[in-house]
């Protein structure tokens, strides 16, 4: 136990950099609860930006200006607490709201700019998927180093009986057994999890660009915000009848 335990927490701090331990730390526990990213939260995200786009093509994007400024003393934030106050989908939404008002970029130039943001957001985000990776292919390697060793144990002690011997190698054996359990049965699972929860927060970004870009392109905000519920998984997509009722205030 130790001697796998051992290797392996120090060959995982020697083989990635503090950012990605920290959040691969981080990750491990939100990847065993439930999923945040459910209907009820995308209903909410669709019908905040369906205010936001609705008031500035009623008002005019200058009247937005305070809503992306000042996001947390904005009504219409105020008004969907799940998603706003979620620090990364407020700053993502405000950003391109910020430069839709602004006027200096079109849609070609800001979709590009939207595409870099999500690859590099992407990219971090899986840095704890393959460095849980990179420890489940190391596991069984610490497995066998603890068995030998544990054979090495063995040979000192040739003269004993054969049920000791026998017992010993067992002993050896088992490390072996350990590192391939935790590797393939437990870590290898763990990262493909955590994995999953990436890619739904990656999706629901996905979801605010395409509605944001369906607005520049000249789309009321009813059909902007079916733009984007279209991109969501088909087990969390709301249908478009719950999303008309919802954004409508209805029951």
């Amino acid at each position: 136990m130790i001697t796998i335990f051992g290797g392996a927490i120090g060959a995982f701090v020697v083989n990635n950099q503090p950012k990605v331990i920290k959040a691969t730390l981080k990750a491990i526990p939100m990847a065993l609860k439930g999923s945040k990213y459910t209907k009820a939260r995308y209903l909410e995200l669709l019908a905040l930006m369906y205010d936001i786009l609705q008031k500035a093509r009623k008002e005019g994007l200058m009247a937005i200006e305070s809503d992306v400024e000042n996001p947390h003393d904005s009504a219409i934030f105020k008004k969907y607490p799940n998603v706003g106050h979620d620090h990364h989908v407020v700053e993502f939404m405000t950003d391109y709201l910020r430069m839709m008002v602004s006027g200096n970029l079109n849609a070609h130039e800001i979709e590009s700019l939207m595409d870099s943001e999500i690859d590099t957001h992407h990219a971090e985000a899986h840095a704890p998927v393959a460095a849980l990776a990179r420890l489940a292919g190391a596991l069984p390697a610490f497995g066998i180093v603890a068995a030998v060793l544990g054979v090495v144990n063995t040979m000192g002690s040739v003269g004993q009986p054969p049920a000791v011997l026998g017992g010993m190698i067992g002993s050896a054996l088992v490390g072996t057994f350990l590192g391939i359990l935790l590797a393939y049965g437990v870590m290898e699972h763990l990262g493909g999890l955590v994995e999953q929860k990436m890619e739904d927060a990656g999706k629901e970004i996905v979801c605010i660009k395409t509605t944001l870009l369906a607005s520049m392109q000249g789309y009321n905000p009813t059909t902007a915000i079916e733009f984007g519920r279209k991109v969501l998984f088909s087990t969390e997509r709301p249908t478009f009848i719950e999303l008309e009722n919802h954004v409508k205030g209805k029951k």
